[in-house]
């Protein structure tokens, strides 16, 4: 490695474009991807200065993928290494290469740490690592190959994501009408410009005449006699939008005894987020549990169903979640959910209406796991395809795309 590039470290070049390293994609523009949540140091002069043809390690996540040749000038995070190249080898295929799995073993190998998943790679390490190469013009076949390539399995892949979200969004929009008008019959006009229709044989009725509501608390988290008891403790991470039967953490009758808010809810009761990371997420109780003060729980007063209930509030979270205070993480108090008015038919439709609505869930969730798994398989196969480009295992000048996924086709 050390006869191709150059070890450097050039800072103090704030104005020039951000640049991140991502493990699947090499070293891009930040402002080219929209999941990019590391935030930018106010003091920019620390970040390195980075061109085309340089090469960018993260040194702590090398051996999850996390290094490329860059194709842009720009600056990267200032604990990264970067090296300037000093070869005339062909900058896409080292890309490839240094990118491929057998490489990534590499990195795993020369890192170290004092945990599996904490581990770092350092200059020392990298320099002696050997860079096998084909001929120039063979490094261009391959290049040309793997770009063509890849990007048609990445087209696949998206294709799967997408089609996933569609899934999901589907689902979502099928929940709306049953919950609402069921897509049968006549309809009337609820007032309500976030749901303007409803079926006009059911009643609209307020939550608050529908379900008592209340919340829980967190007991003072330095006492240990609080917790790891008996009792299951809900909190909004729980909460996933399906039933809740184990949650990760519990208290002691100790807990229960010292905070009164701390009461046990029975199984069938609705807890919806109020605020943190989860907002408006709806799960049901299928264990006796008490819950944190994010979350709210709903018990029933008779007219509407819980599980009735739980469908409508993850039917409608989108528009309830603009109704919630707050500036970036909304949120929803209880005085909000009480207030909050749902269609309500008969118990009897409501029983049925559940039941629909799992057997599309189910469906649902069938078609989802599929594009998933394709998504998987295709990611696979992609690596795969990479690493046996790069170390001559077939020829690309006689390679056909058309069984580059095979098993996975469109």
């Amino acid at each position: 490695m050390w006869s191709l590039f150059e070890r450097i470290k050039d800072v103090g070049h704030p104005d020039e474009e951000m640049l991140s390293v991502y493990r699947d994609f090499g070293v891009v523009k930040k402002s080219s991807r929209g999941d990019n949540f590391n935030k930018t140091a106010e003091n920019r002069d620390i970040y390195q200065l980075i061109d085309d043809g340089w090469l960018v390690v993260n040194r702590m996540k090398a051996w999850q993928g996390s290094v490329g040749i860059s194709a842009h000038r720009g600056i990267i995070s200032g604990h990264y290494i970067c090296f300037r190249p000093r070869h005339d080898e062909d900058s896409r295929f080292l890309n490839w290469l240094l990118r491929s799995d057998i490489y990534a073993a590499e990195y795993r190998r020369l890192s170290r740490g004092v945990r599996p998943n904490q581990i770092e790679i350092d200059n020392d390490g990298l320099r002696v690592l050997p860079v096998h190469l084909p001929p120039l013009e063979e490094q261009r076949r391959i290049a040309d190959f793997l770009d063509a390539e890849t990007a048609r399995i990445d087209r696949l892949i998206a294709a799967s994501h997408k089609q996933s979200n569609l899934i999901i969004e589907r689902f979502t929009e099928s929940l709306r009408v049953l919950t609402t008008t069921t897509g049968l019959g006549e309809v009337t006009s609820t007032g309500i410009s976030w749901m303007p229709e409803m079926a006009s044989a059911w009643q609209l009725m307020k939550i608050g005449r529908c379900f008592t509501t209340s919340s829980g608390t967190t007991p003072r988290s330095s006492d240990v006699t609080y917790f790891d008891g008996p009792h299951f403790w809900v909190n909004t991470g729980d909460l996933r939008d399906g039933a809740i039967e184990q949650p990760k953490k519990t208290v002691t009758d100790t807990a229960l005894a010292d905070y009164p808010t701390l009461r046990i809810y029975a199984p069938g009761s609705l807890v919806v987020a109020m605020y943190g990371a989860t907002t408006g997420r709806a799960g049901i109780l299928k264990v006796p549990a008490c819950v944190n003060q994010a979350c709210c729980v709903l018990s029933e007063l008779g007219p509407v169903s819980s599980r009735y209930a739980f469908l409508w509030f993850r039917a409608h979270r989108e528009e309830i979640l603009k109704l919630a205070s707050g500036g970036g993480q909304p949120n929803i108090s209880q005085d909000l959910v009480r207030s909050l008015r749902i269609p309500a038919p008969s118990r009897h439709e409501q029983d049925e209406i559940v039941g629909q609505a799992s057997s599309l869930e189910s469906m649902s969730s069938r078609q989802q796991q599929f594009q998933m798994r394709r998504a998987e398989l295709l990611t696979e196969r992609r690596q795969a395809l990479i690493t046996a480009a790069v170390t001559g295992q077939f020829d690309v000048s006689t390679a056909s795309g058309r069984n580059v996924t095979d098993g996975v086709s469109a």
